[in-house]
């Protein structure tokens, strides 16, 4: 919770590169009403802690095809964007309760 603002100044830097290799949104979400369960919810998902928070993105991609392609760019050992740089961009959390996965939308509604 005390780093919000170094996440969102992270996440400012960091997510254009996602546009720029094809994303058509990222959105960041800081958890402001995480309550908890009795089976399972997004704090034991995590293992977030008292005085964590639980933070959500989704980037969109305009197909799956555009995603992989870019993230097999970013996994490379050739890649050298100073934006995933940990030492220049550092993350403000621990990457390693990290969940992410990649979702085909099957309802999708707008106004």
């Amino acid at each position: 919770e005390a780093n919000k603002q170094k996440f969102i100044d992270h996440a400012r830097r960091a997510d254009p590169m996602f546009i720029e290799m094809g994303a058509i949104r990222v959105v960041e979400c800081w958890g402001d009403d995480v309550p908890a369960g009795t089976t399972t919810d997004f704090r034991m998902a995590v293992k977030a802690e008292d005085g964590e928070a639980v933070l959500f993105r989704w980037i969109e991609w305009p197909d799956k095809a555009t995603r992989d392609k870019a993230y097999a760019v970013m996994m490379s050992p050739d890649f050298k964007d100073p934006r995933m740089d940990p030492v220049a961009n550092p993350m403000p959390f621990d990457g390693k309760r990290m969940i992410f996965g990649g979702f085909v939308p099957v309802v999708s509604l707008e106004k």
